[in-house]
């Protein structure tokens, strides 16, 4: 299942929607496919109706198995956004983590030489905030998973800044606007969190000292 779009703020874009590794289920793959052949050679060798029983109730325990494990792996999504890091987890009860880009210190991964042979890996995230440090498992290509969330971090910066520029451009008066419009939108500057109220506070009164 994709993320869902309408989760989505104003303006914010996909970078990555990925699901866990395949080998998340691979072992229970691994268990059915020897539960089936194991049943296959029962049924074909013997009449013993009891040991049929058995190599029934085995491939449908692993056959159960498998699909629990499948379903987990389809209910997990690791998304990286234009503005954020969000892991969810869950079909019906749902689980979730959001690290803004801008709250990110240092994203890091590990892999063992056998991780490094399938493309998988243990991808974690250092940021300010209750979280702390965040691992995820299973992760395809971390290192590459990695980078795109450097880069995102970069752009979501980069982007700030435009948009800091604009409000000191608005303050200042160069875009010939009122006063009244540019305490309009430094206020939406504002509620889009891009100012704090303390800022917001001291550009009004900056404004309003010059009507």
């Amino acid at each position: 299942m994709a993320f869902p779009p309408d989760m989505l703020n104003d303006n914010e874009e996909i970078v990555l929607d990925l699901r866990p590794h395949w080998w998340f289920i691979a072992p229970a793959g691994a268990l059915l496919g020897a539960a089936v052949i194991l049943g296959i050679v029962v049924l074909a060798g013997t009449g013993n109706a009891a040991l049929r029983i058995l190599a029934g109730v085995i491939v449908l325990g692993a056959l159960g198995l498998f699909v629990v494990r499948y379903v987990r792996w389809a209910g997990i999504n690791f998304v990286v956004t234009s503005e954020r890091v969000i892991s969810r987890t869950g079909v019906i009860a749902k689980k979730g983590i959001e690290i803004p880009l801008d709250r990110i210190n240092t994203v890091f991964f590990n892999q063992s030489l056998f991780e490094r042979m399938i493309g998988a890996g243990d991808l974690g995230i250092e940021s300010a905030g209750e979280g702390g440090r965040q691992t995820f498992q299973d992760i395809r290509k971390p290192r590459n998973v990695q980078q795109a969330i450097y880069r995102a971090m970069e752009a979501d910066e980069s982007r700030r800044f435009e948009t800091m520029g604009r409000a000191a451009r608005a303050t200042s008066g160069e875009t010939g606007d009122s006063i009244p419009d540019q305490i309009k939108k430094l206020d939406e500057l504002r509620r889009s969190g891009v100012l704090t109220d303390a800022e917001f506070e001291a550009k009004k009164r900056d404004l309003l000292d010059r009507l």
